[in-house]
């Protein structure tokens, strides 16, 4: 059966990786349900490789971590390569868990050829110790979440990681452009977060950290503290407290930070000791990480906005002066009059300039000696090349006149005008990307910044209650929730009843009822009436949470085809200054060998001076921030819209894999169907009257887990309980003690059969419940007219199960299991979009082809194991079409693996979560629809933005360049060109703001349905 949306686990995964390997749990009795050992890189081997000549006792396997595959064709090279060594039989790659299963002979091959193989490859490789661990985290490992400022392009952000991945005791690094944050998972006995934020900051960048797995450390907002005595008393108090390991406060911020002992104090113990310390004179609160983040990006927007205005009010007089002041006959002659050597005109431009270039730009030239220092190039290299050009010609110009007096034009105003466009579009471009990670931030402001806690004595009964912040609940602690209000934290109802609108966290619309054990989500609203809530789950443990972190993850991966705009950057640069240099010396050459007429040439100027104007216009107008936004950007709005509506997508792979599904395979049972199976048929084809037959069968099935076993237990209780002919006193007054187990019959040596059902020994004789393999493979025969009543269930979408006892097949129960409403509606939408529903079950053939008739499905796979669905999976990806497979159950998770695209429905288990890359929250098949929906109208969005940012660099730069000169007289002048520049990565960044104004597709317009 699918759990409810509150049973919701979320597991982040790391950017690039997508699959983990897990020992599975299993019930046998289940016929969909995986075989015990299966892990999930075992369905990759499964039926690719026959060992049967090789001595597998002799061979040893390993697995190997493989870093850098980026697409199919990289995980071949390495498949490939690892094939080629003598002494290796098998090799399989999963690209997207970046490993390698290697099955060799020892004597052969050493771990080291493997690792050498790899990397010979191109790739790096780190050999894992122990195959049985693939999959976990290695133990003591903390992933840390840090801000990185100063980050321009995608060459500064290959940069960074580069450095972070370089640094000893770092595994994984993965960097963002477009949130300005990096997530660094490290071993903490090996390298600090302190020594990470050093190394960023040695490669010229800002870094802190915003927050790390553990668990140890609190930031705490501290009021009332206006001197040193002040100070001074607060040192105090954290001194004497128990557990308090460190703790640093800045008077700047007001932010006390402090290490503690977990195991020796809580943190609401600790901010409780320092207010009771202070006797009340100190007021405490603790520091949300992410809105430390958001009043980071806030500052980032002011800078900017305080660099451009200044920049701006400096660039305006240099700009009057060579346009308006000439014409104003007293400021003319002002600027006219000679001083010392230069004219004042020439002093004040070039004093005023001098502030905008190396004050006011000063960022440049540190970025710029940054990149080239790490041996990368990015914007920051043109526009300071530009600039520079253009600066350092004008003073040379000046100089040159006053020592010869054959005065040149000067250019001064292009440089600071330069800088000042530059500085608008980033200004701009801040903004823009501050809207794309609103997501992120309305999934924060759902969480209620305060809670009511239940204050109780000693033996437990509550005798009062006090406000605390909602960051220092701990499991355990009751809590008020008043109508209207927002639950503080996931948990459990202890006392009252209400509604509860969960829309915010699940895209439910309707309020969901909550009474007593009912699980709560924190985040959601209580509507009605009043709640105590026992918490159980918070901090990184909570949905919301974990939703949160999931998004992040998300937003922080790479999709695929970004990997063209970081080839691409990683040219851009030196391509465009070769570009300059052929420009300069074309143009100059050009004009000395007589190539273009005299007339061409500005006022008093002069060959060289015309070739400088059009290369620094190519210089300053070519632009690869756009190229490096174009993806991200579209990314992170896609996946917050996304997860506004219900769809929580993995990464950028996921996001680029769905928009390309041809076929999308559902799982039967609690996918298309409710998962709520009801015997709706008993036909006993024995003397034994129904009541005993229904008693023999639930004594069989009560002691499976199965759901068809429940609904079978629950409906003979029903039938003795409350059917009036076979109720009894005895049986009354059993059913008020334990009515599950007082009426049933002793049971031995009970066993499930894998796929087929259970068999046991009642009263000595054996009885067996299950499929028609399981009584035939027991010896069992099974007559024409039980056959034919059992293929009547099939054909009408009823499951038979057959009931042996004592050899004898003596009946026959019917259970259905109903269709979702939406069901057929979706299968039909799903064609109209192009893509081709599969359905595969583990049910029998006629059942399968019964509900696949009702929902419109014509291509089924029925009667097929866990590991098979895998197989199913597979066979469909023989053709290189991209297939996604949607299920909610443990046995789905091996197809969710095998899949291109796995889809989680109704939340799903932790399990088939971990295994999926698209989480759809609620338990509605709509939401697949929504899936693909997204992920194409994200990536029509990339392409487009592709589009914007080729576009403008294929036409812009031969226009700065000067190619349509000679024919047109058009000539982009630099300041023109940077300015240019600087909206041409602005308009990328809103296309893909575009993206949020996205709506969910309607069923009517898909299935073209006139509503009248």
């Amino acid at each position: 059966m699918s759990p409810t949306t509150t049973d919701l686990q979320l597991t982040s995964q790391a950017a690039g990786g997508r699959r983990s390997a897990y020992s599975l749990p299993v019930r046998a009795d289940d016929p969909v349900d995986m075989e015990e050992g299966t892990r999930l890189l075992d369905s990759y081997d499964a039926g690719d490789y026959k060992l049967e000549s090789i001595d597998e006792a002799s061979m040893r396997r390993i697995q190997v971590t493989v870093t850098g595959m980026t697409c199919t064709a990289c995980s071949n090279s390495v498949e490939g390569a690892l094939k080629s060594i003598n002494g290796v039989y098998t090799a399989s790659v999963a690209l997207l868990q970046n490993r390698a299963d290697v099955l060799f002979n020892p004597n052969l091959v050493k771990d080291e050829d493997i690792k050498n193989a790899i990397e010979d490859a191109g790739f790096e490789a780190e050999i894992l110790p122990e195959p049985s661990n693939v999959g976990a985290k290695p133990r003591g490992m903390l992933v840390g979440q840090f801000t990185i400022g100063g980050m321009t392009c995608a060459a500064c952000v290959n940069s960074v990681e580069g450095i972070l991945r370089d640094l000893p005791g770092v595994s994984r690094a993965v960097v963002a452009l477009a949130t300005s944050l990096g997530e660094v998972e490290y071993d903490p006995m090996i390298i600090s977060k302190d020594d990470i934020v050093n190394a960023i900051e040695d490669a010229g960048f800002e870094a802190s950290l915003v927050q790390s797995s553990e668990q140890d450390k609190i930031i705490l907002g501290v009021s009332g503290v206006f001197n040193e005595l002040d100070v001074q008393l607060l040192e105090g108090i954290l001194s004497s407290l128990k557990g308090v390991r460190q703790f640093r406060f800045d008077r700047t911020s007001g932010e006390l930070e402090v290490l503690f002992d977990p195991e020796v104090v809580s943190s609401r113990s600790l901010v409780d000791g320092i207010e009771e310390g202070g006797k009340g004179k100190f007021k405490l609160h603790v520091m949300n990480p992410y809105a430390r983040m958001t009043s980071k990006d806030v500052e980032e927007i002011t800078i900017m906005f305080q660099l451009f205005t200044s920049s701006l009010f400096l660039s305006i007089p240099v700009f009057l002066i060579r346009v308006v002041c000439p014409h104003i006959r007293l400021l003319d002659a002002f600027l006219l009059w000679r001083c010392g050597p230069f004219l004042m005109g020439d002093w004040l431009k070039w004093a005023l300039v001098s502030v905008v270039q190396f004050v006011i730009g000063k960022r440049f030239y540190i970025a710029a000696g940054r990149a080239l220092r790490n041996g990368s190039t990015n914007m920051d290299v043109l526009v300071a090349l530009g600039t520079s050009a253009s600066y350092f010609y004008s003073v040379g110009a000046l100089l040159y006149g006053a020592v010869t007096g054959l005065w040149s034009p000067t250019y001064f105003e292009t440089s600071s005008m330069l800088i000042t466009f530059v500085l608008l579009g980033k200004y701009l471009e801040c903004l823009a990307k501050g809207k794309t990670s609103d997501a992120i931030k309305k999934l924060v402001e759902l969480a209620p910044a305060t809670a009511l806690l239940m204050v109780k004595d000693n033996v437990g009964n509550i005798i009062g209650e006090r406000e605390i912040d909602a960051l220092l609940i701990q499991p355990g602690d009751t809590l008020k929730v008043l109508p209207g209000a927002k639950l503080p934290a996931d948990g459990i109802v202890v006392w009252g009843s209400s509604y509860v609108n969960e829309s915010m966290v699940t895209g439910e619309s309707v309020p969901v009822s909550k009474e007593l054990d009912s699980p709560v989500i924190g985040g959601t609203i209580n509507l009605h009436g009043a709640l105590h809530i026992k918490a159980t789950k918070i901090g990184s443990e909570a949905v919301l949470s974990q939703i949160i972190s999931l998004v992040e993850t998300a937003q922080m991966s790479k999709a695929p085809i970004q990997k063209f705009a970081d080839f691409v950057a990683s040219i851009f640069v030196p391509t465009i200054v070769v570009l300059s240099l052929i420009t300069l010396l074309g143009w100059y050459v050009g004009g000395v060998a007589g190539a273009y007429p005299e007339q061409w040439l500005p006022e008093n100027g002069n060959y060289f001076v015309f070739a400088l104007m059009f290369s620094i216009s190519v210089v300053v107008i070519a632009c690869p921030c756009a190229l490096g936004l174009a993806t991200p950007t579209a990314v992170m709005v896609a996946t917050g819209v996304g997860a506004n509506n219900g769809v929580l997508i993995k990464g950028g792979d996921a996001l680029e894999r769905a928009q390309k599904v041809k076929y999308v395979i559902f799982d039967k049972t609690g996918t298309l169907t409710q998962g709520k199976a009801k015997v709706t048929t008993v036909k006993v084809f024995s003397e034994m009257d129904r009541g005993e037959f229904l008693t023999l069968v639930a004594s069989a099935e009560a002691s499976s887990e199965h759901p068809l076993a429940k609904a079978i237990v629950e409906y003979a209780r029903h039938f003795h309980f409350f059917d009036e002919n076979s109720l009894t006193e005895d049986a009354q007054n059993s059913s008020k003690g334990s009515p599950v187990s007082a009426w049933l019959l002793d049971v031995a040596e009970f066993s499930a059969v894998p796929g087929r059902g259970i068999q046991c020994s009642i009263d000595g004789k054996r009885v067996l419940v299950g499929n028609r393999k399981l009584l035939t493979e027991s010896g069992v025969n099974i007559p024409t007219h039980v056959e034919n009543f059992v293929v009547d269930l099939e054909e009408n979408a009823r499951t038979g199960i057959l009931v042996a006892y004592n050899g004898d097949a003596i009946g026959v129960l019917g259970v259905a299991d109903p269709l979702k409403r939406e069901a057929a509606v979706v299968v039909e939408g799903l064609g109209k979009m192009g893509v081709i529903p599969v359905m595969v079950t583990g049910d029998n053939w006629r059942t399968a082809q019964a509900v696949a008739r009702e929902v419109g499905i014509h291509d089924v796979r029925a009667e097929v194991m866990p590991a098979g669905k895998a197989d199913v999976v597979r066979s469909f990806q023989k053709d290189g079409s991209i297939v996604a497979m949607v299920g909610d159950g443990i046995n789905d998770s091996p197809a969710l693996a095998a899949a291109d695209v796995g889809m989680a429905i109704g939340a799903g288990t932790d399990i088939a979560i971990e295994a999926a890359d698209y989480v759809l929250m609620r338990n509605n098949l709509e939401d697949v629809i929504t899936a693909i929906d997204i992920s194409r109208k994200a990536f029509s969005r990339i392409r487009w933005n592709y589009v914007f940012a080729m576009a403008y660099n294929v036409i812009a730069i031969p226009i700065a360049a000067g190619v349509f000169y000679p024919w047109l007289g058009i000539m982009l002048p630099p300041w023109a060109a940077g300015a240019c520049m600087a909206l041409s990565s602005v308009s990328v960044v809103c296309s893909s703001l575009l993206l949020r104004r996205y709506k969910k597709p309607r069923l009517t317009t898909i299935l073209e349905i006139t509503v009248e």
